[in-house]
């Protein structure tokens, strides 16, 4: 059965399975609509997508697997099979001794697990409560934790609602803070040396999948509020992200520590050059999903392979293990990124429709159109073509694209400077949407004091 409910698109991996009299059905938690396993069909007159699923041994002794193809459609074919880890890695020990706490190789400030995971006072109520909270999080270690807790309310039902449609949704933060040491630590982009020893890999993908978390909130907070027609599997698809990017987050820094227990997570200069796209793209959802999910996953589906062979040349095999799980995770993200890209040319249409337009949108017009305002230079090769058509990417979307956004231009300030003021509650959303005013100024300090 496909896991997603066909009514408002749950998450039915966390359905309850029960048994009634005509056979065994899974029963949806958020509306406790139920679906019988074998046809589907829910008593409500729904009904989920399944199909046959068979296992046959080939005359070699190989257990070979057979799926029903679905009955819409034509030309279908199977384009991945792989297991499933959700497991999240324990956290690498804190810091007890005295340490350094500025210059490179500085280590971060030891930290205290001493703030509750659900605020004492005003406990968030709402998935975009949740976000925002999330947001201003600095820990990273606890905005993990409170990504797990969210998404799991968010899947069993157990939160009030959505809250992208109420007038009292709060605003996100235009940076993510983080903790004062790891702030001391930003460099500028530029800045960052090419390093090629495995632990400077794992910091550097870490400070990766921390921001990658942060936009998968951000994007739910960010653009839930500014769009009503967002269906519940948007953010169903984007705290799946959000988890994800939260397990990736715990296995490379466990990895981090077993490696080299003397440079914890936040210990090396990092940059913040991924949210730079992520104020570039703040004021369109098309933008967002073009830029982050299309060009900078995508991007990494292509080179994560190489990275992984580095790893195994190394004779390091966890750290493989781990990279083979985020690189399978990946084509998932940009798969969301796609599916919602195309949705939202589509909603394009419809209300050009609703108001006697005719409009005709394509995505991959659309697509390249948004590259050319939100990016810088050209979509590079080479490219990882299976995993990018995996994902629903086809060679018209990239090839010969190139983005004409202006480096020198200051309608988008650059996003380096980090917040590192006191955390903010879900309700301190004070930051308009496309107000990035206060970021320039922040900004161009960072700029001065590397420059």
């Amino acid at each position: 059965m496909e896991s997603a409910c066909p009514h408002l698109g749950a998450d039915l991996s966390h359905a309850d399975i029960e048994e009634c009299d005509t056979g065994v059905v899974a029963v949806c938690p958020w509306h406790r609509y139920d679906f019988d396993l074998q046809t589907g069909k829910s008593e409500t007159g729904l009904r989920a997508c399944t199909y046959a699923v068979d296992v046959r041994t080939d005359e070699d002794g190989v257990d070979k697997v057979y799926m029903e193809a679905p009955e819409e459609g034509s030309g279908w074919r199977v384009v991945e099979l792989r297991p499933v880890s959700e497991e999240f890695a324990d956290p690498p020990p804190l810091a007890s001794d005295p340490l350094p706490t500025s210059g490179e190789g500085a280590k971060p400030t030891p930290q205290k697990d001493d703030e509750p995971v659900v605020p004492i006072e005003n406990p968030p109520t709402t998935l975009m409560q949740w976000a925002v909270l999330i947001l201003n999080t600095p820990n990273p270690r606890l905005k993990v934790e409170r990504t797990k807790h969210a998404v799991q309310l968010f899947r069993t039902g157990k939160l009030k609602s959505i809250g992208n449609k109420l007038s009292s949704a709060p605003h996100p933060p235009d940076v993510p803070s983080r903790d004062d040491a790891y702030s001391r630590n930003v460099v500028d982009p530029s800045k960052v040396k090419n390093r090629r020893n495995r632990a400077s890999m794992l910091h550097a993908l870490a400070n990766i999948e921390q921001w990658a978390i942060d936009l998968a909130w951000d994007i739910m907070a960010r653009f839930g509020p500014m769009n009503h027609d967002l269906p519940p599997a948007f953010f169903a698809d984007f705290t799946k992200m959000a988890l994800d990017e939260s397990k990736h987050f715990t296995l490379l820094t466990s990895r981090l520590s077993a490696l080299s227990p003397s440079t914890p997570y936040g210990s090396m200069p990092v940059h913040a050059g991924l949210w730079e796209s992520a104020t570039v793209t703040s004021h369109s959802l098309l933008s967002r999903l073009a830029i982050i999910h299309l060009v900078h996953e995508a991007r990494g589906l292509d080179v994560n392979p190489a990275t992984i062979e580095k790893f195994r040349k190394a004779g390091d095999t966890e750290t493989v293990k781990v990279m083979e799980i985020i690189h399978a995770d990946e084509v998932t993200h940009v798969t969301a990124g796609h599916r919602w890209f195309t949705w939202a040319c589509a909603q394009e249409e419809l209300n050009a429709k609703k108001k006697g337009e005719e409009k005709v949108v394509d995505p991959i017009k659309r697509f390249r159109e948004e590259v050319k305002k939100g990016w810088t230079g050209d979509i590079k090769g080479p490219f990882n073509v299976e995993a990018r058509e995996m994902a629903g990417l086809t060679p018209q979307f990239y090839e010969g694209l190139r983005g004409e956004l202006g480096l020198g231009e200051k309608n988008y300030p650059a996003s380096a400077s980090i917040a590192t003021s006191r955390p903010k509650s879900h309700e301190e959303g004070e930051v308009k949407e496309g107000d990035v005013s206060g970021l320039a100024a922040g900004v161009a300090s960072v700029t001065l004091e590397y420059e």
